[in-house]
């Protein structure tokens, strides 16, 4: 299958590339909207302020391909900053794709950015983290999603009860950085792989 990754101008796309790859996949990195409307998948990763990310999404016109892929149920990504871009407005400043419903707010928390390994507790049967349940993750952020409804996916404790990852039908997002979290991180890229082919 092929993947791709929007580049909209965020750094840290080449190491998810890489562990996509190692994953079974065939992934590249690109800015060309129609290259992400006709992927398998689509990726959305990197790291930044939500309001450059999102300015670089409409300046290449990804805005509006993911959004085409969204509205048609082909499956999109979200990874870290991504995970948040799928949401609606950022404190941090900048509006997301609105894909899922509340706004993306500051951690509330003695130790801000959250950074290290943390502790995944699932909700409902999120096909994107099977076998993840009690996995250590890593994490490397101040904001956090605070959705408006009810979503399979999973927290971690840093402070108060954090979103983790998020998913609806074909559409997924995690908080922590897969690329750098090991062999629980390596599982969870098979799992999108294997969620992608099925969505």
């Amino acid at each position: 299958m092929k993947i791709v990754l929007a580049d909209y101008g965020a750094g840290n796309l080449r190491s998810v590339c890489s562990a996509l790859g190692r994953a079974g996949a065939e992934a590249i990195v690109s800015a060309e909207p129609r290259a992400t409307r006709e992927a398998d998948l689509a990726v959305i990763a990197g790291v930044g302020h939500l309001a450059a990310c999102a300015e670089g999404m409409q300046r290449t016109g990804l805005a509006d391909a993911l959004r085409e892929r969204v509205e048609s149920g082909r499956p999109v990504l979200g990874i870290c900053v991504g995970l948040q871009m799928l949401f609606e407005e950022s404190e941090e400043g900048g509006t997301g794709l609105g894909f899922f419903s509340g706004p993306i707010v500051r951690l509330q928390a003695r130790r801000v950015p959250h950074m290290g390994w943390n502790t995944l507790s699932l909700r409902g049967e999120p096909k994107i983290l099977e076998g993840l349940d009690g996995e250590d993750l890593y994490f490397a952020h101040s904001y956090t999603a605070r959705p408006a409804e009810e979503l399979p996916g999973a927290e971690v404790e840093h402070g108060s009860t954090i979103v983790a990852a998020v998913e609806r039908g074909a559409l997924a997002g995690v908080q922590f950085h897969p690329e750098r979290s090991g062999a629980a991180g390596a599982r969870l890229l098979r799992n999108v792989i294997a969620w992608s082919r099925s969505a």
